[in-house]
């Protein structure tokens, strides 16, 4: 394998490293994901974790979770 190199694409992700799950809701209190939606987080494709995404916002206001700003969530976080 000299001279090959593979190019990984970066999967950004809003985790902030504050995971813990809300019962009640079953969201993340850190990031605001499901269970299902942080493990599939990963091999979902990009317009799936756009969707997610774009989701999250919303899920943090109807469950009094503190809003990151979008800056902080997508830093080179990776999953």
């Amino acid at each position: 394998m000299d001279g090959f190199i593979e190019i990984v694409p970066t999967i950004v992700s809003p985790c902030i490293n504050l995971c813990e799950i809300d019962r009640s809701s079953g969201q993340c209190r850190g990031c605001a994901r499901t269970l299902d939606e942080i493990a599939a987080w990963g091999s979902g494709t990009p317009e799936w974790r756009a969707a997610v995404m774009a989701a999250l916002p919303g899920r943090r206001v109807s469950t009094s979770q503190p809003f990151v700003s979008s800056e902080v969530e997508t830093q080179g976080k990776r999953e």
